[in-house]
């Protein structure tokens, strides 16, 4: 198969930040080692989006004159926000209000292994349980597309929302493994030093997140950003090779050398 004709396999992924203690924090969970994409890196929670995830539009707030593929891209975060570590960005019909920790520990009695095997939608969750899905607690923060070489081409919508006060975040045991609550900077320091595999988007907008002081400035931040698709280029170097990203997408630089063994990446412009 030529690389004009590798299929783009759509995905969305949540960055869920909270104030800690020292500074912003974002959840983070580590990948399973025999999951064919990024196995055992640090990553963000998220997956591929599931064609019934549109099913859930009339279940949804903040959802005005969306187009159908961002609904899906949004509607597949909160999911997978779900799915991989026990958070619902969602509220009762009548609320505006996050679903408090009580009752979403019955949602997840009920639905969360169903949901993640695919035998039900989020719209069956959302009918039975009365919940409207908070998309309107989601910021739009990044847009990556995998340059075309590589064997698995992903459209990949990120969003960045506030993680609940009393939502328990925590690694479901099959598609990751282990989960924390990460400094931006300190996952991107802990790569460096080999401790983590963090993949180049990853580090990248954890770099990007890593600018804000905290979760207002955050979110506040994300608003008023124009998010930019982002698809490096990518070109040999004797020391592994480098990848060109648009200056005008916010991060730290436009062009970095990524060494062979993927631990070290160094800022040449």
């Amino acid at each position: 198969m030529s690389e004009a004709e590798k299929p783009t396999i759509s995905a969305s992924t949540v960055l869920l930040i909270r104030d800690g203690a020292t500074g912003l924090e974002v959840f983070m969970v580590v990948r399973h080692q025999e999951i064919d994409s990024f196995s055992g890196a640090l990553v963000f929670p998220g997956g591929k989006i599931d064609p019934e995830d549109i099913e859930a539009r009339q279940y949804c707030r903040g959802a005005e004159g969306m187009d159908e593929w961002m609904l899906a891209h949004r509607i597949a975060a909160v999911r997978e926000a779900f799915e991989e570590c026990g958070v619902l960005l969602a509220t009762d019909r009548d609320s505006e209000d996050l679903i408090e920790a009580d009752q979403l520990a019955g949602i997840e009695a009920r639905w969360r292994a169903d949901l993640t095997a695919g035998r039900i939608t989020m719209a069956d969750v959302c009918r039975t349980e009365g919940l409207i899905l908070a998309l309107d607690k989601m910021v739009h923060y990044a847009h990556w597309i995998t340059p075309r070489i590589v064997p698995k081409v992903f459209d990949t919508q990120f969003f960045v929302a506030r993680a609940p006060v009393d939502h328990v975040a925590l690694h479901d045991g099959s598609e990751s493994t282990d989960s924390e609550w990460l400094r931006p900077e300190q996952a991107v320091a802990d790569a460096e030093l080999g401790k983590r595999t963090v993949v180049f988007p990853t580090r990248m907008n954890l770099l990007k997140l890593s600018q804000y002081e905290n979760v207002d400035a955050a979110m506040a931040g994300s608003r008023a950003a124009t998010v930019v698709t982002v698809q490096p280029e990518v070109a040999a170097h004797p020391k592994g090779r480098t990848l060109k990203i648009p200056l005008e997408a916010g991060y730290p630089g436009s062009q970095f050398l990524v060494e062979e063994e993927g631990a070290k990446v160094t800022n040449l412009s």
